[in-house]
């Protein structure tokens, strides 16, 4: 069983046009609700709270979550310069002394991942996969916000987490690489349910 975190953040990045799913996938229909509903639920079985950063079709998510007092919605104005600048807006609401991120689009991370990622805290990053398929959710420790501010708005995360400590879980389960970014991802998806 999961012990739920007392004050621990998750980013959720959310702010991409969806432009190889054909459709917006965060709303897609998912176990009687939505994809992003799911990663969102799944996190907060962990974690305190979501950090969800939208992008297109922002006012959406800002209404369908107004009223989750453990989900806060913040905009990234810039979200067509890439994930990066995402996070950039999102680990700006930070407020415990780690936290992870995991994508919107990955609905299928149980708690016990989270629980198994977090089991290895410490001043360093930590990664549930191995260094060639590190997967998601990664574990930030504070210290990294300030690195990620501070970088271009171009920059890519791994390389800024490579330069630093880094610990791998190495667990082996798909759940932590499957992102639902294709038609043909999601019909596999919906069949599972």
């Amino acid at each position: 069983m999961t012990m739920k975190q007392k004050h621990l953040d998750c980013v959720m990045p959310a702010a991409g046009l969806s432009s190889r799913m054909g459709d917006w996938k965060l709303m897609l229909p998912y176990h009687q609700h939505t994809i992003l509903d799911e990663s969102i639920e799944n996190a907060l079985h962990f974690c305190s709270r979501v950090i969800v950063v939208a992008g297109h079709r922002h006012e959406e998510l800002v209404r369908h979550y107004c009223r989750h007092d453990n989900v806060l919605v913040v905009v990234n104005p810039h979200y067509q310069q890439g994930m990066f600048s995402s996070i950039q807006v999102g680990i700006e609401h930070v407020e415990s002394e780690h936290f992870f991120i995991c994508h919107g689009d990955m609905p299928c991370i149980p708690a016990s991942i989270y629980q198994q990622v977090w089991a290895l805290k410490g001043q360093c990053t930590v990664f549930p996969g191995t260094l060639n398929k590190p997967g998601h959710p990664v574990l930030l420790p504070k210290n990294m916000i300030d690195i990620i501010k501070n970088a271009p708005i171009t920059s890519k995360m791994k390389p800024l987490i490579m330069a630093h400590t880094v610990k791998y879980l190495g667990l082996k389960c798909d759940e932590i690489y499957l992102d639902i970014d294709t038609p043909d991802a999601y019909q596999s998806l919906i069949k599972t349910q």
